[in-house]
């Protein structure tokens, strides 16, 4: 079973330094925070989307994930695409293209019922940012091993970036 749940960091772990979070230090179950950060997405410089109303969920061991209002994306430049996932925590997600993508490589994702737990999530979605440009307070988003999880310079994490 997963032991660590943001009660105590693992040995390995680096501390935080100013201005960092540790996501040692996340919960688990995650935790779903509001943000005022500025998020900008964005494919070969088309906007996709832009938010200053964001959602992080945090959760033990991973980077914040960040999730933009539906009001603010750029609906036109996607496209639905068929299949899904189930997250324990927050439901049945949904997956997004390129609307203009021949490949229909998901680049964004949203839970369109998420759970009780997660309905704040609701009608928000998510980018992959080893496939899209992403930025957090015009800082560039780099992507984690798996293509989906968000990293900024400001976390610490205990492992190699």
């Amino acid at each position: 079973m997963w032991q660590y749940r943001g009660q105590a960091r693992p040995d390995f772990a680096v501390a935080p330094g100013p201005g960092q979070e540790s996501v040692w230090d996340y919960p688990r179950p995650p935790a779903l925070v509001s943000s005022d950060e500025q998020v900008d997405i964005s494919h070969r410089h088309v906007p996709l989307a832009s938010s200053r109303s964001v959602l992080r969920v945090l959760e033990t061991a991973s980077p914040p994930t960040y999730y933009l209002p539906e009001a603010d994306i750029n609906w036109s430049a996607l496209a639905r695409v068929p299949g899904g996932s189930f997250c324990e925590w927050k439901g049945q997600a949904s997956y997004w293209a390129l609307a203009d993508d021949t490949t229909a490589r998901p680049v964004a994702w949203m839970y369109e019922s998420p759970s009780a737990r997660f309905a704040a999530i609701d009608r928000h979605a998510s980018f992959y940012p080893g496939r899209l440009t992403c930025l957090v307070n015009g800082e560039r988003v780099q992507a984690q091993p798996g293509d989906f999880l968000w990293r900024l310079d400001n976390l610490s994490r205990g492992w190699p970036l």
